[in-house]
């Protein structure tokens, strides 16, 4: 039985034993709330159109309780006393002391008085207010009050952002029901947090900053603790690991972390702190929307009068192609400041429906930060990252790879040359040995990274030396070393050619300031195992590749034909189920290079051999189809797995689980203002495995970016209304380019933690990142529904019914036409051009002149539109579903004509 009052237009349920420490529970208009009675901080938030779903990690509160324990409610400051030079840290979750309840008005939930462990002698007086603010929301508000005889300088405020991220001891199918993840847009006043289920379905929930508490930074909260087992001040008691990222603090004020921890880091913002003058008060707080749905998060923004921004096509800007930046907000713009000075270009341009636009030009390499202030003072930043045009982004990756990473030593014991190894950007030279043996020896996803990438690269932007020396590296390392090539493992793929054996082989001097006791220091009997699939995925799409270069181009690849190659990709595909069953039941990265082969086989009318690896692969799918949520991996949640499960389910016809796999991904995948978390697919744990600075730590474009960009690009092309697929899967390709610095090194991901925020100092496992940039690149000319026609990776320009569209992107061998529903793809050849014409809906396709490899394009024409289709107007010879078109030393025209 419960007692219920009425606070002015709030409903209250307080249950009779609250006032003997148990539980407040309340409502606002959205959420039913959940207060911990002794300390007042959350225990539930629970949207009221949510079908019981709880934000809050509230089945741990039990466990989660107490000292060191953080709880959405706790806040860290960071200060000092005015003339005093050291900082000092209070946190109300290290010492959890009952809060002083304080009376409440008719907005008010709960108000109490809190305890940081502040000596009294300093007068800071803090009140935490749960209240409903004036547009009905819920919100969390800290009132500090300095009634001390010095002013108080804070250089860190820090509110605890503690949602349910805990996977541990949770199914796959429990996670994806009960747990959500958080994304931070670190950008100022008009900062947020996105909070949303794993399952990709809606509400979802956003925290914005009220006037005064900008997002400045977001700190991690680690779990380091005292010899004891108590959790450090500023640390939580709850340990890390592949099933809990952490939790995390927004952080209003930072400059006190700035000066110290994170000095030498380029934060995302200037920091700052805020001085409390004798007698002033001063109140940070943060309010709780909720969302409809992930798509609904900016429209929900805007119904609640903040500053929402969208780039198009996004936040990573090649020199040679010009952005769009969209703003819209309730009070007019009064600057636009690009930080450094000259690294971007701004021009104001006409806008739309109340949205404003400029344009933006990159004009510096590297990050850029554009600070819009608006008439009333609120401040947005938004992150930009510039680089040099895509095409010579990849030339640049691609020379890099062929002559820093490429090794062939004779007398290498271990027989890894020639081939290209992992390279240490930090002591510029390759990586010989690991104790994460791997690494060092050309497989798994950390040691095939550089050759996997270099071999990515020649898909689409092939270079005659750097095949001449993958070739070599195919015919002497891979085949029959890396690859076994006879007896009952043939073509399986080996874990690794570098191991640690105590009784070191002769030849052999292992490092001794390597820890050689770790797990991942395999003897030879395990890095010799053909059971890992995900091996197969890598040597199966350099085989791949190599089949489409010499089937395709006129001799750049000479030491096998093309059946050789198709063969061996083929054989690869098989061998993996058969010889690496295990693993084999879970999603691949680089999956969709299976369904690449299959097609091939296919158009090359090898019926047998199509057909036995169709089979093989329905196997794969039944099992998943079968599952609720079928893209488990060796690791308790991974972001890996959904792209290759996507597209089976799609390629069988299962079009509820490719569906559901889709929305999963928008659950970890979100568009937000700033280059490094837009088309982010989230993952937190491959520094270990891959990375130079190994450890536990969200990874900005980690290869699940760009890789999870492939199934939001499928689903787009099938329906182009929903270009919300578009803008994330765009910022998870482009965010790929990033990683490749001017010298055109590869970095495995971006730090994120605020004492880095840089790139790591290993490639690790950055092809199959690039694998995914390579197979998903290309222009797409869409209709926003709102800014009217858009390209991403290309330029357009509109006269009359004409839309010229010229793409930029690194390959130039993808173009897709939304309005149209037309999606040109190029084996050989380059699109140059591409004109729509909006009322015939004919279209002008303009091709590169040939080269001394392309003599003939080759190009596919489909439809996904149903009942729709184009053709060319003129005859054009047909080989393997591909149009074949002569080229010459000028650029040649294809018309396209609309079947009716």
């Amino acid at each position: 039985m419960s007692a219920a009052l009425r606070v002015g237009a709030v409903l209250l349920f307080v249950h009779p034993f609250a006032m003997a420490s148990t539980a407040l529970t309340v409502q606002s208009r959205d959420f039913d709330v959940a207060l911990d009675g002794p300390s007042q901080t959350l225990v539930s938030l629970k949207p009221k159109q949510g079908d019981g779903f709880d934000f809050a990690p509230s089945k741990l509160q039990a466990a989660r309780s107490g000292d060191g324990y953080y709880q959405l409610g706790d806040i860290d400051l960071r200060l000092r006393a005015a003339g005093e030079s050291q900082w000092q840290d209070y946190s109300t979750a290290f010492r959890r002391e009952p809060a002083r309840e304080l009376t409440r008005d008719a907005k008010t939930l709960a108000a109490a008085e809190i305890s940081l462990g502040v000596p009294s002698e300093l007068g800071l007086r803090v009140v935490r207010r749960w209240q409903i603010g004036d547009n009905g929301n819920l919100s969390l508000r800290f009132e500090l009050t300095n009634a001390g005889p010095r002013d108080i300088e804070l250089g860190g405020v820090g509110l605890a952002m503690v949602f349910d991220n805990v996977l541990s001891k949770r199914s796959l199918a429990e996670a994806h029901t009960e747990a959500s993840f958080a994304d931070p847009y670190i950008g100022l006043d008009a900062g947020y947090l996105q909070v949303t289920r794993l399952n990709g379905q809606g509400p979802a929930l956003i925290v914005t900053g009220e006037s005064g508490t900008p997002f400045e930074a977001y700190r991690p909260i680690a779990d380091k603790k005292d010899e004891s087992g108590k959790a450090l001040l500023l640390n939580d008691a709850t340990q890390r690991g592949q099933t809990f990222e952490g939790f995390y603090t927004w952080m209003a004020a930072s400059r006190g972390f700035a000066e110290r921890e994170w000095k030498g880091a380029e934060q995302w913002n200037e920091p700052t702190t805020v001085t409390l003058r004798r007698g002033e008060r001063r109140t940070f707080g943060v309010q709780f929307l909720v969302s409809k749905s992930i798509r609904a998060i900016e429209s929900t923004l805007t119904a609640n009068a903040r500053p929402v921004a969208v780039g198009i096509p996004g936040y990573v800007l090649p020199t040679d192609l010009t952005g769009d930046l969209w703003l819209s907000s309730q009070h007019a713009i009064r600057s636009v400041i690009a930080n450094p000075s000259g690294a971007l270009e701004i021009a104001a341009a006409e806008g739309v429906h109340g949205w404003s636009r400029y344009r933006v030009t990159g004009k510096q390499w590297g990050r850029s930060r554009l600070t819009i202030t608006y008439a009333d003072g609120t401040r947005q930043a938004v992150h930009y990252f510039v680089t040099k045009p895509s095409a010579t982004v990849l030339d640049d990756l691609g020379r890099f790879i062929a002559t820093k990473h490429w090794y062939d030593d004779p007398s290498d014991p271990f027989k890894r040359g020639p081939s290209f190894m992992t390279f240490d950007r930090e002591r510029n030279a390759v990586v010989l040995q690991d104790q994460r043996v791997w690494m060092a020896g050309l497989s798994d996803e950390g040691g095939a990274g550089a050759w996997l990438a270099l071999v990515m690269k020649q898909l689409g932007a092939p270079n005659a030396s750097e095949i001449q020396k993958f070739e070599r590296f195919v015919t002497e390392t891979l085949d029959g070393r890396l690859q076994v090539n006879q007896g009952p493992e043939k073509f399986g793929v080996r874990k690794s050619l570098f191991y640690y054996e105590p009784q070191a082989p002769q030849g052999v001097r292992y490092d001794p300031a390597i820890d050689w006791t770790k797990w991942s220091a395999w003897r030879k009997s395990q890095a010799d195992s053909v059971v890992r699939s995900f091996n197969y995925v890598h040597v199966a799409a350099a085989h791949w590749v190599l089949y489409r270069l010499a089937r395709y181009h006129d001799g750049l690849v000479k030491a096998h034909d093309w059946r050789w190659y198709l063969d061996r990709a083929y054989q690869t595909a098989l061998a993996m189920p058969r010889l690496a069953p295990e693993y084999a039941k879970f999603g691949q990265m680089e999956g969709e290079v299976f369904i690449e082969i299959l097609r091939d086989l296919q158009d090359e009318g090898m019926k047998a051999e199509a057909s036995q690896l169709e089979q093989a692969m329905r196997q794969r799918a039944d099992h998943w189809a079968a599952e609720e949520y079928p893209f488990g991996s060796e690791m308790p949640w991974d972001s890996t797995g959904q792209p290759e499960v996507y597209a089976w389910m799609r390629y069988f016809g299962n079009s509820a689980k490719a569906d559901l796999t889709r929305e999963v991904i928008l659950g970890y995948d979100p568009t937000i203002p700033s280059w490094g978390y837009n088309g982010n697919a989230r993952r937190y744990w491959d520094f270990m495995y891959a990375g130079k600075t190994a450890q536990l730590e969200r990874q900005l474009h980690h290869y699940g970016s760009a890789n999870n960009a492939l199934p939001l690009l499928d689903s787009f092309r099938r329906d182009p209304r929903d270009i919300h697929l578009l803008r994330v899967a765009y910022g998870g390709l482009m965010g790929t380019l990033t990683n490749i610095d001017q010298d055109g090194f590869g970095s495995a991901a971006f730090h994120s933690n605020p004492d880095l925020l840089r790139f790591d100092g290993y490639n690790g496992d950055y092809g199959s990142a690039f694998y995914g940039y390579a197979y998903g690149i290309g222009s797409y000319l869409a209709r926003h529904p709102v800014f009217g026609a858009v390209g991403f990776g290309g330029s357009t320009q509109e006269q009359g019914s004409i839309v010229s569209f010229v793409p930029r992107d690194g390959f130039r061998t993808r173009v897709f036409l939304a309005e149209a529903g037309l999606w040109l793809t190029l084996d050989a050849g380059k699109f140059a051009r591409v004109d729509y014409d909006r009322s015939s809906g004919s279209v002008s396709v303009y091709l590169d002149r040939a080269d001394e490899f392309t003599s003939k394009a080759q190009l596919r024409v489909e439809s996904t539109k149903s009942g729709a289709g184009y053709r060319p107007s003129a005859t054009l010879s047909k080989q393997r579903g591909r149009y074949v078109i002569p080229l010459s030393q000028n650029e040649a025209r294809v018309q396209l004509a609309p079947m009716r």
